[in-house]
């Protein structure tokens, strides 16, 4: 796998991480990936996956069972400090300071880090996930997705130039989630390299450059989004034919076809990568046997196709 951008080493490297936990339980099975310094890295899989204990550990509050990590050049266990002043965490949890105000809150998480104070900085992130009305407003007056900003808010307060998204949008309005990732996009400008954990699997399809793939603490894929919708891609071709079919006649039965529910439409699938796509010998055999349809329509599959085959493969 390339680990290199730009030339540069990368800014995440995760080397035969393993994770067993006292109660036997195996989170994780010798992982290795390296993230890109300034890339969008999204990372799929299923509930229970790992794809949070890798976070975990990455970010310094999971030791891991095996294996070495570093973030920015820092090992995770031995250099943790210098490691996390690079990380900025999102955490799925709604864990925030109930009684601080929000302005109080997020300088409390820079100066954490031990950085200087920076009212311009503090200001400049509230009003990009439009909080700087709420300033003085006390977290726990605040909206469930008013207090998702304000968590995102303390993970940017001392500018780190990692920044993991834990489900950052489970469960908000849809306008928050586009200033997010208006705000995602600004931070990549910048520099800053977002891993990101997510649920909606068409936002990593329309924000991430790579994929990685997690299923029982494996990771089974790793690839550029284009990469991976090229090679992994498939085309249906859906034909809604004249009189329903109660069955594919024997005669096809060798193609790649699939009859709708309502046995109005034959569904055909093939490769987007294929010297031959087969249509016009399906339509031929399909006009020789009187089937005739009123309607045809293409449609390529889409990252959440290509999720759940890979999943199901690997089940």
């Amino acid at each position: 796998m390339n680990t290199q951008i730009n030339g540069s080493a990368p800014v995440v490297s995760i080397k035969g991480v393993s994770k067993t936990y006292k109660s036997g339980h195996t989170a994780l099975k010798h992982v290795d990936l390296d993230i890109r310094r300034g890339e969008i890295f999204a990372l799929l899989g299923p509930n229970g996956a790992g794809k949070t204990t890798l976070i975990g550990i990455v970010c310094g509050i999971v030791r891991p069972s095996s294996g070495t990590v570093t973030a920015d050049g820092f090992d995770v266990v031995t250099q943790f400090r210098h490691a996390r002043e690079a990380i900025g965490l999102v955490p799925q949890e709604l864990s925030t300071d109930a009684f601080e105000t929000v302005w109080s809150s997020v300088s409390f998480s820079r100066g954490l880090f031990g950085k200087a104070r920076n009212d311009a900085h503090i200001e400049k992130v509230l009003r990009g996930l439009s909080l700087w009305d709420k300033k003085d407003a006390k977290i726990m007056t605040l909206s469930g997705g008013m207090k998702r900003r304000v968590l995102i808010a303390k993970a940017l307060a001392h500018e780190p130039r990692i920044l993991f998204l834990d489900e950052p949008t489970a469960g908000v309005d849809v306008e928050l989630r586009h200033d997010m990732w208006e705000m995602v996009r600004q931070l990549r400008e910048t520099g800053v390299t977002v891993i990101l954990t997510t649920h909606y699997i068409e936002e990593a399809e329309d924000m991430a450059d790579r994929i990685g793939v997690i299923n029982k603490g494996e990771l089974i894929l790793v690839e550029d989004k284009a990469t991976l919708m090229r090679k992994l891609g498939k085309k249906k071709l859906t034909l809604q034919l004249q009189s329903p079919l109660e069955s594919i006649p024997t005669a096809i039965a060798d193609l790649p076809l699939t009859l709708s529910d309502d046995r109005q439409a034959l569904i055909y699938t093939f490769d987007t990568q294929a010297e031959e796509t087969g249509i016009a010998a399906l339509l031929r055999r399909l006009s020789e046997l009187g089937i005739d349809f009123k309607d045809l329509k293409s449609e390529e599959s889409s990252l959440e196709d290509i999720f759940v085959s890979l999943v199901r493969g690997n089940a």
